[in-house]
C-alpha cells in the first residue's frame, strides 16, 4: 500500500488495485456490517448512502439515504450521490450490478471468508478513509476479546441453519464456519463442497450434531421451527442464535465475542 498527500492506492481482496483521492468526503456502503463499521470509525458525516438492510445503528438507518437492498441496489441513485468510495462485498452484492457501478464510481469489494480476512478488511477500510488509528484500535480490541479463555474446552459438533424451505446450512469456507471453529465447535457441514448447502432433516439425522443453531437471519427462525426439528432430532440441543453476531464482520465483532461467551454459558 502506498500513500501520499492526495492519493491512496490499495489492492483489494479481489486483487484489484484501486486509487482514491484523499480525503474521501462522500461514501456509500452496500453492506450492513461495513456500514456499521464506517459509522463506528467516526465517518458519520462522510456516509451518504446505505442499503435498507443497514439497520445498525438506528441513528444511521434513520438519517442516511437508502439506495435499495444488497441484491438490488439503485445504481442511478448511487451515481446521483457522486460518491468518492463505494464499499461492496463479493458474497452479499450481485456481481453484475457491482461491475456496472464500477464503471462510474470507485468501489472497494471485500471478500470475507474467515476472521483474519475480516480484520484485514477493517485495517484496509481504515487506511482508505484516513481512520488508520481508529481501525487499528478496533482490531486490537477485537483480538483481545478473541483471546479470552472462555471457549468450549471440549469440541462439540454443530449444524448452523440460515434458511428454511429448503433448509440451508453453513458449509465450507465462510466466515460463520470459521467463527464456530474459533469458539470451539465442529461444523458438521464444514467439508461440504458448497458454502451454503441445501440439506434436509435426514442430513441432520445422519450427521448427529450435538447442537443445532437456528439463525435469526437471513431467515428469522423462531421457537416453532425449533419444535418442528426437535421432533426429528431428540438427541440434539436446538438453540436460536443471533445471526448478526455470527455473520457481521465489521465492528460488531467487538460485541460478538461477549455474546458467544454468554451463549456458551447457557448451553
Amino acid at each position: 500500500m502506498k500513500m501520499n498527500q492526495s492519493e491512496i492506492k490499495i489492492t483489494d481482496p479481489l486483487e484489484k488495485t484501486l486509487g482514491f483521492r484523499s480525503p474521501l468526503k462522500r461514501i456509500v456502503s452496500l453492506v450492513p456490517s461495513q456500514s456499521e463499521l464506517l459509522w463506528d470509525l467516526g465517518l458519520q458525516k462522510e456516509l451518504v448512502g446505505i442499503t435498507k438492510f443497514c439497520i445498525h445503528p438506528k441513528t444511521m438507518f434513520d438519517n442516511i439515504k437508502k439506495i435499495g437492498g444488497t441484491k438490488n441496489i439503485q445504481i442511478d441513485e448511487i451515481k446521483k450521490l457522486n460518491p468518492c468510495l463505494v464499499l461492496a462485498n463479493k458474497e452479499e452484492n450481485e456481481q453484475s450490478q457491482i461491475e456496472n457501478l464500477a464503471q462510474h464510481v470507485p468501489i472497494y469489494v471485500s471478500d470475507i471468508n474467515n476472521i483474519s480476512e475480516a480484520l484485514h478488511m477493517i485495517r484496509q477500510v481504515g487506511a482508505i478513509t484516513n481512520k488508520v488509528q481508529q481501525a487499528q484500535t478496533l482490531v486490537k480490541k477485537i483480538e483481545e476479546k478473541m483471546q479470552q479463555p472462555y471457549w468450549l474446552k471440549e469440541k462439540k459438533r454443530v449444524a448452523y441453519l440460515i434458511w428454511k424451505k429448503p433448509y440451508m446450512a453453513v458449509g465450507a469456507r465462510n466466515f460463520i464456519s470459521d467463527v464456530l471453529h474459533h469458539i470451539g465447535f465442529i461444523n458438521v457441514f464444514a467439508q461440504h463442497i458448497h458454502r451454503y448447502p441445501k440439506i434436509d432433516v435426514s442430513d441432520l439425522q445422519q450427521n448427529k450434531p450435538d447442537y443445532l443453531f437456528l439463525s435469526s437471519e437471513p431467515y428469522p427462525f423462531q421457537e416453532k421451527h425449533a419444535a418442528e426439528l426437535q421432533a426429528h432430532l431428540p438427541h440434539t440441543r436446538i438453540v436460536l442464535v443471533d445471526g448478526e453476531m455470527f455473520s457481521w464482520y465489521g465492528s460488531r465483532m467487538l460485541h460478538a465475542f461477549d455474546y458467544f461467551n454468554e451463549l456458551i454459558k447457557t448451553i
